[in-house]
């Protein structure tokens, strides 16, 4: 794993363990509490609603037919977004959280060139879906030079 991926999924692991311990965060044993005495009949629960995403889930980007050998494809929820390229060629850069794992465990880094570049650029929480070949980015990590960009919602 190069040092720009494990910086990148070592921000993930972290946010991850602190947002699991902030959740086991609690007083004492509820049982143990004492309780208030009350007249009122209780509330019974909301019935259990799954909550919409954020965005929907765009269609799966495909390689085209003419894409250079080791084309794959990935879909993801944007965790960090590089709109100014620092070498000045226009292009975009996402990390995306999913399945697809191509440049680390859970993480693939997706480069689009500036003609595919959508305006605005999709932000963090929103869903991509890219395909491309598979090339060595500027700090050795494995990412898809994008060739088709779906974008969700």
């Amino acid at each position: 794993m190069t040092i720009a991926a494990g910086r990148a999924a070592l921000a993930l692991a972290t946010a991850l363990v602190a947002v699991a311990a902030a959740g086991g965060c609690g007083g004492d044993d509820p049982a143990r509490a004492p309780q208030a005495e009350t007249d009122a009949t209780p509330t019974p629960p909301a019935p259990a609603t799954r909550p919409e995403p954020a965005t929907p889930a765009p269609p799966r980007a495909q390689c085209p037919a003419r894409t250079a050998p080791g084309c794959r494809s990935a879909a993801g929820r944007i965790i960090a977004v590089e709109a100014v390229d620092p070498d000045g060629d226009g292009d975009a850069h996402f990390v995306l959280a999913g399945r697809d794992s191509v440049t680390a465990p859970g993480i693939t880094v997706v480069d689009v060139r500036r003609d595919l570049r959508p305006d605005p650029l999709p932000g963090l929480g929103e869903r991509i879906s890219a395909a491309g070949p598979v090339y060595p980015g500027s700090y050795g990590q494995r990412q898809i030079e994008a060739v088709a960009l779906e974008l969700g919602g």
